[in-house]
């Protein structure tokens, strides 16, 4: 969620910090704010809105030095404001940001007070610096302060510290929340993603949970959650930075919806060589596959219907049971878990809170594997699971997901067809060849952008939409839906088609447009009845279908013409235009494409 950054240089750090904050601003946009240490002593500048209007602050009156630290706030406690922005701090001598939720504050806060400490905000984060300031006046080191204030704290936290007394030390601390140190040359870095920092280092290391790090100029000094003295690995970060550029696009979003072509062909190429489907498992993975009697997806969001489709697929060709639940509700329930089940975890960030705390929640014992799929090869769920397939999508910097979705749905084929053979349940070479196709049919779809552009704009002035589909094509009309409420603020709801006369269809009237995906399928002339249905009732439809298909239109039913493709394929494809609508309707509103209010990218915190 919000966006961490910090240094420790001989050089003036401050367009290290807001350059960093801008590459963060994806977590966390509603404020922001720097906190530098000069041998003036502590002194910070905090704004409401987006990193550029800190950026202009600051070039109206510099804050120069070589410590700081650095944030952008998506809001938990308090209203976006300067008072509640981070970085807070103690007697103006101490400063903290903070990513994450504590959960008891109020019980530290009404300790704090009684000891005769004021507060000046409504978050969460301000008893932390209080806290650490105490523990300083008490005689303990800045590390020991730190540590001891973490204790007390209940909840997750990523931490970056400064200290005036300390003008030689940048501590930082994690719990739950994602941290990451960059290393330099006689100078050092942290962030909640590698990202934040590519401008000045290509190499990082991890902190695990419970972690406490001692940074300054040319050394880096790790203790964990004991509080014994360890070593974290560093690693190289993998992609290239050109690509968390927009390029010639005007939005992110729409650049990364037109990379989907090249990125799932890079991801297939690995997967499909000669028309053969590649093991790209370890044998010992093969070997957990093998043993799987049951699956059981977990996931949030938009990961949570790429899960959907995958238990049509997974049910439907290697004939296993599949469930599929959002993360947040299955950690908080007594689950039956069957033996030998495949755990699969989805997130494009690897930190998703509630996806990492189900995979720590579920009964290890009972299964045959956990496999994480993801886009971020360093992230927690990555390194806490047992098998790993990376999506291989690149830095998705638009909130609403477009490439990891895709890349998402072709790595869950991937591993349905693995399954499927391993049981020789169909013949998967069919399915394989029809994959190879799909990065020439998706490069189709992008070409039916100006149809799609022309077909937003009779969404401009509505206040609803519904969005059907049958099958397997649900859980995209859900995407639909998804994308188009996150992004242009319309309301949007899905429903498989067959539940219309279950509800929905006391809503249905002329100004409420329903979108329909209906490729060629074993549902389709069920479908065609369903769309009857709204036709009956006054309803205005939007029909995505492919010739085959051979959808009549009207004044009041539009078909826009699809490109042909296999049948199990269709989830794929068609959650390109279910993105190009979302993004022309926002364009056309005037919305913020890829910062919509109210959300951010990394959702860090329960």
């Amino acid at each position: 969620m919000c966006g961490i950054v910090g240094a420790i240089a001989q050089r003036n750090i401050s367009s290290i910090l807001v350059e960093g904050l801008k590459r963060l601003e994806y977590r966390g946009y509603d404020s922001s704010g720097v906190a530098i240490l000069s041998d003036k002593g502590l002194h910070r500048t905090r704004r409401v809105g987006k990193v550029a209007s800190l950026d202009a602050a600051l070039s109206s009156e510099p804050l120069q030095g070589g410590l700081g630290i650095a944030h952008t706030r998506w809001a938990t406690h308090g209203i976006p404001n300067e008072t509640n922005a981070h970085p807070h701090w103690s007697h103006s001598s101490l400063a903290v940001v903070h990513n994450g939720i504590i959960d008891n504050f109020e019980l530290i806060k009404a300790d704090l007070l009684a000891t005769g400490y004021g507060f000046e905000s409504d978050t969460d984060t301000e008893v932390i610096a209080h806290l650490i300031h105490r523990n300083r006046q008490q005689g303990m080191t800045l590390t020991e302060a730190v540590r001891n204030a973490a204790g007390r704290c209940e909840g997750a936290y990523a931490l970056g510290v400064v200290d005036e007394t300390q003008p030689d030390l940048l501590l930082a601390a994690r719990k739950g929340s994602p941290l990451v140190i960059g290393l330099g040359s006689d100078e050092n870095y942290i962030a909640s993603d590698q990202l934040a920092l590519l401008q000045v280092t290509d190499r990082f290391m991890f902190l695990e949970d419970g972690d406490i790090a001692e940074i300054s100029r040319t050394q880096v000094s790790v203790t964990d959650a004991n509080g014994n003295t360890v070593e974290r690995p560093s690693h190289r970060y993998e992609h290239n930075e050109e690509i968390t550029d927009k390029g010639a696009y005007k939005h992110y979003m729409l650049k990364e919806i037109n990379e989907q072509p090249k990125v799932v062909a890079n991801l297939i190429s690995q997967q499909v060589v000669a028309d053969q489907l590649q093991n790209i498992l370890s044998d010992s993975d093969m070997v957990a596959l093998s043993k799987t009697n049951n699956v059981q997806i977990i996931a949030c969001g938009t990961s949570y219907l790429a899960g959907m489709v995958a238990k049509y697929w997974i049910e439907s060709l290697a004939g296993i049971a599949c469930q599929i639940e959002v993360a947040s509700e299955y950690r908080y329930r007594q689950a039956v878990v069957p033996k030998d089940t495949l755990l699969i975890t989805l997130s494009q960030s690897g930190e998703t809170a509630d996806s990492l705390a189900a995979l720590r929640h579920i009964d290890r014992s009972k299964l045959a594997a956990s496999l994480a799929i993801c886009n971020v090869p360093s992230s927690s769920l990555v390194r806490e699971s047992d098998m790993v397939l990376l999506t291989q999508a690149g830095p998705e910097i638009s909130v609403a997901s477009t490439k990891a979705f895709t890349t998402q749905l072709i790595t869950l084929l991937h591993v349905t067809l693995l399954l499927a053979k391993q049981r020789s349940a169909i013949d998967t070479q069919p399915i394989i060849e029809a994959m190879q196709t799909l990065p020439g049919i998706l490069q189709q779809c992008l070409q039916m952008e100006s149809k799609i552009e022309a077909v937003a704009q009779r969404f401009a002035d509505k206040q609803h939409t519904l969005f059907l589909g049958r099958g397997s094509m649900y859980p995209i009309a859900l995407e639909g839906a998804l994308k188009l409420k996150e992004i242009s603020y319309i309301h949007a709801e899905a429903y498989p088609a067959g539940e219309l006369k279950h509800g929905p269809l006391a809503l249905v009237d002329a100004e409420m447009p329903v979108v329909v995906v209906a490729p060629k399928d074993d549902m389709l002339d069920k479908l065609k009845a369903n769309m009857q249905e709204v036709r009956a009732r006054g309803g205005e439809l939007f029909v995505f279908a492919d010739a085959h298909a051979k959808m009549a239109e009207d004044e009041a039913t539009h078909v826009i013409v699809m490109p042909e493709v296999h049948e199990l394929l269709a989830p794929v494809v068609y959650a390109i235009p279910m993105q190009l609508l979302s993004y022309h309707v926002a364009i056309i509103k005037g919305t913020d494409v890829d910062q919509p209010r109210n959300l951010a990218k990394s959702v860090t915190v329960e």
